[in-house]
């Protein structure tokens, strides 16, 4: 049985893995590095579409040293290590806990993210961000596929644990 959910882990996990560092690798070689001082959009990148329905999407490359918004990014040793950290505990949960069932694709797409961001740090000593949206005039974040997954993967449990809750009024 172990074996099969580590399979199954495996099946969401590789893809992607693959999708995410493909499109990483293309933007390093193909895609100039943003700098501040660029601030026409789309700030030194690829145009994919402006002002649809008031939101511009493009394709920059920028380097995060940090966690999300670039947090901690003065402590990308101590990040590397809490990041392996989660992936080896997410990793020994799914495979391990006969109440994972329910949460293994969330799970498995957090530890996907996790993989392909930790990934980054040894190939590029940083993670590489692409995906730049600004939505009515307002820069969002600008993060990656692995980011992505993880989103998924934390929205997808916080739904299914509302979800799963039944509300049982008290008889007073």
């Amino acid at each position: 049985m172990k074996y099969k959910r580590f399979l199954h882990l495996l099946l969401l996990i590789v893809p992607i893995f693959i999708l995410d560092y493909a499109s990483k690798a293309w933007v390093s070689f193909s895609v100039s590095p943003v700098y501040f001082g660029q601030e026409t959009f789309p700030f030194g990148g690829i145009s994919v579409f402006r002002d649809f329905l008031g939101i511009d999407f493009c394709i920059n490359h920028v380097f995060n040293h940090g966690a999300a918004w670039g947090l901690f990014s003065s402590m990308q040793h101590l990040l590397l290590i809490v990041r392996m950290g989660v992936i080896v505990g997410l990793i020994g949960y799914i495979i391990f806990s006969p109440k994972s069932k329910q949460y293994h694709f969330p799970l498995s797409l957090i530890v996907a993210g996790a993989i392909g961001n930790v990934v980054d740090y040894f190939v590029y000593g940083h993670v590489v961000d692409m995906f730049h949206f600004i939505f009515w005039g307002h820069s969002f974040a600008v993060f990656n596929i692995a980011d992505s997954a993880i989103f998924c993967g934390i929205v997808w449990m916080v739904l299914r644990s509302f979800a799963t809750r039944v509300y049982v009024p008290s008889k007073s």
